[in-house]
């Protein structure tokens, strides 16, 4: 058996981020970019699904632009933290939609900490994004970034909001700071994590693993 390169895989992605469960999102993303051209945006990775998805993953996007193109929750280990969480409560990737607090980025460069009028500009870009993944009803934000776009949001007030009962938690980044400290803290910081997704997956009527 061969195995496939990993940018053959990286590639195919690409290739389908415009495929009928994603491509909404996607083209969204391309618009967003257009409002500042030499800028470059992450995309969603096609495994997620705009009808199925319940939960918004809003991640504070400190740090290089993902080389894969897509969006993601940060390091390596921010991403196995990730992946570990939906494992365990059997959270499946159709059911969750990942986002950055601030879309854009500027090749070959880190975002650095985001002053608040870039977190602000982050705004109508994710409203336009509740507006074409329909069933999302939770917004989990992960870092002091997404914790201050996610206050941003319910402020708006936005009718789509109060019409789906939409709400929001705050939890630490997966990544950085919040798992710099001793194991235990780590642990109680992944607990808090666990716990907001769980609940998130109660409220939307996603059933966790046996």
């Amino acid at each position: 058996m061969t195995a496939i390169a990993p940018d053959h895989v990286e590639n195919s992605l690409m290739e389908r981020r415009y495929e009928d469960q994603i491509e909404p999102v996607n083209r969204l993303l391309d618009e967003t970019r257009a409002l500042r051209p030499e800028t470059s945006v992450s995309f969603v990775d096609p495994m997620h699904n705009i009808e199925e998805a319940r939960i918004i993953s809003l991640f504070s996007n400190i740090g290089i632009a993902n080389e894969t193109g897509f969006i993601d929750a940060g390091s390596q280990e921010a991403s196995t933290r990730m992946l570990g969480m939906q494992w365990q409560l059997g959270l499946r990737p159709e059911y969750i939609l990942p986002w950055n607090v601030h879309p854009w980025h500027t090749p070959g460069e880190a975002n650095g900490k985001f002053t608040p009028p870039q977190i602000t500009s982050g705004l109508k870009p994710l409203l336009r994004l509740l507006k074409v993944v329909p069933r999302a009803s939770v917004l989990i934000a992960h870092g002091t970034e997404a914790h201050r776009l996610s206050e941003q949001l319910v402020k708006t007030q936005n009718p789509l909001l109060w019409r789906r009962g939409f709400k929001t938690y705050k939890v630490k980044s997966l990544d950085g700071r919040a798992f710099a400290g001793s194991p235990e803290r780590q642990q109680a910081h992944l607990e808090e994590i666990y716990a907001a997704y769980a609940d998130a997956m109660a409220r939307t009527g996603l059933a966790p693993a046996k």
